[in-house]
């Protein structure tokens, strides 16, 4: 081949620059959000309240945003400052931040095939000619040295768009990530003010239970002076004997479930079991918000994190289906280089002793026993899985918050239902007791009031903890508010930016 000057090489990259190609493949277009004009057929408005802290009256309010730092409606400093502690210390929050780094940096890899590679080189050998060959050179020495050196460039014409759909792909798995990361943030957080709750509820029917063992030690003791004036039959003090130790049995699991719970409470700040978090909860030390956000169907698709990282699933999907009918046609790749020989180091750049290249090549693959055709099948394949994922993942957003705004519902009714049968059944013991140190009345109805109470206080225990659930499993369901978290949220489609505390504790 004849030898041409850089500058011509040069230029014959150049022109394969400026080539242009088209792209195959469909172009993503994100998918329309369901047209549901509510979360439910008949979706209330108001909840009803109850006179006790954590039965406050709720409404909903259709423009009401979420807040970045949504835990916060719950006004505990305690809480914002666990959540606070879990989102720097989690591990899990650290494995989704490194996860997005690594696929961020695989796209701009990637996107480094848009552009010619250049290459260096440098060699030296040591040669000996077999005198029964001609020397090789001018000097006629058998024995010689030869140094190279040489500067290639080669480019990969993307002229059906393969290289681009390739990024395209990677870029949209970046953002995959984002949104888990996103979504990591969410459950971490949503966990931990479950847990917290969990806790408040625990230490309440703790105390709740603790209460009864001591009225049912009190009532032991009425019977007991009653059995030694021979009033009452010593089968009647027995059987309080008995419903006093069914109270107490009651307080070791309750006791147990409170100790796992704060062994849960150290995991998620990343910490080890025997190094809990200082601070403790109680119902009555959180808050409910007057007012909840209502959410809106069309915009569910655009905040919830899990929902859009299948979105950006399917573009990557149907970017792959780009780069598999890509790689069907003619792979075109230019080349150009300029390189020197000889025999000493110092002469490698003299004149005379330098040559170049310039090429271009065609690659067409004519028998493959069927591989690209099934891996452009696989390609079609996978976007049609990640179709069906994406559409299942909106259906279950859309049964969160349904399931949310039920619960929120429900569980006010419940909570009503509970504290009317507790002070009901507070009442009727009081009234039974009284009875019974006038003689008035038999131990076994005695007994009664005394088992009904109990499961009416812990009931009412639990519905009350239930309310708090319920809010935070609300703003759980409607994204969690982090598009407003930096302040500069838009009126437009928001876009995932990765948690600036995860990343930065990450590194």
């Amino acid at each position: 081949m004849p030898t041409v000057s850089l500058p011509r090489c040069v230029a014959f990259l150049a022109s394969g620059l400026l080539l242009g190609g088209c792209t195959m493949g469909p172009d993503f277009v994100p998918p329309d959000p369901p047209k549901a004009e509510s979360f439910l057929p008949d979706t209330p408005r108001t909840f009803v309240a109850t006179n006790i802290p954590g039965g406050e009256a709720q409404r909903l309010v259709q423009d009401l945003d979420i807040p970045g730092r949504w835990w916060g409606v719950f006004e505990s400093a305690a809480l914002n400052g666990l959540i606070e502690q879990a989102l720097r210390a989690n591990p899990d929050i650290k494995a989704a931040a490194a996860g997005l780094r690594l696929a961020r940096e695989n796209a701009r890899a990637q996107r480094a095939t848009l552009f010619p590679q250049l290459q260096a080189g440098l060699g030296a050998s040591q040669n000996q000619t077999p005198g029964s060959l001609s020397p090789v050179p001018a000097s006629g020495d058998s024995i010689y040295g030869l140094f190279t050196a040489g500067l290639s460039i080669t480019y990969a014409l993307d002229l059906w768009g393969a290289n681009r759909r390739q990024i395209e792909s990677l870029e949209a798995l970046a953002e995959v990530q984002c949104f888990q990361l996103e979504g990591a943030y969410l459950s971490l957080a949503a966990n931990v003010v479950a847990a917290a709750i969990q806790e408040a509820s625990l230490r309440g029917q703790i105390e709740a239970t603790e209460r009864i063992v001591a009225a049912q030690r009190d009532t032991l003791g009425i019977l007991q002076q009653q059995s030694g004036l021979g009033a009452i039959s010593g089968a009647e003090v027995a059987a309080q004997q008995a419903a006093l130790a069914q109270a107490e049995a009651g307080l070791p699991p309750l006791q147990k479930a409170l100790a796992l719970q704060r062994n849960l409470l150290a995991a998620l700040t990343g910490r080890l079991p025997n190094d809990p978090p200082a601070e403790r909860f109680s119902l009555a030390e959180l808050r409910l918000p007057h007012e909840l956000p209502a959410g809106v169907p069309a915009k569910l698709v655009e905040q919830r994190p899990d929902v859009r990282a299948a979105e950006a699933n399917l573009h990557s999907a149907g970017a792959l289906v780009g780069v598999a009918i890509a790689n069907q046609f003619p792979q075109v790749t230019l080349s150009a280089g300029v390189n020197t020989q000889s025999l000493t180091l110092g002469t490698l750049f003299g004149p005379g002793l330098t040559g170049s290249t310039a090429a271009a090549s065609v690659m067409q693959t004519l028998l493959d026993g069927g591989a690209l055709a099934a891996r452009k099948r696989a390609a079609q394949a996978g976007l049609e899985q990640a179709d069906a994922q994406y559409r299942s993942t909106v259906l279950a957003a859309f049964r969160d918050v349904a399931d949310a705004l039920r619960a929120l519902q429900y569980d006010a009714l419940a909570l009503k239902a509970a504290v009317d049968a507790e002070r009901a059944a507070a009442t009727s013991r009081e009234i039974a007791r009284r009875r019974l140190e006038l003689g008035d009345i038999v131990y076994s109805a005695v007994l009664l009031s005394e088992l009904t109470y109990q499961q009416a206080l812990l009931n009412r225990v639990q519905a009350q903890a239930a309310r708090f659930t319920d809010t935070a499993a609300l703003f759980q369901a409607l994204g969690g508010g982090w598009w407003n978290r930096d302040g500069t949220a838009g009126g437009g489609r928001p876009t995932c930016r990765s948690p600036a505390p995860a990343v930065s504790q990450a590194r």
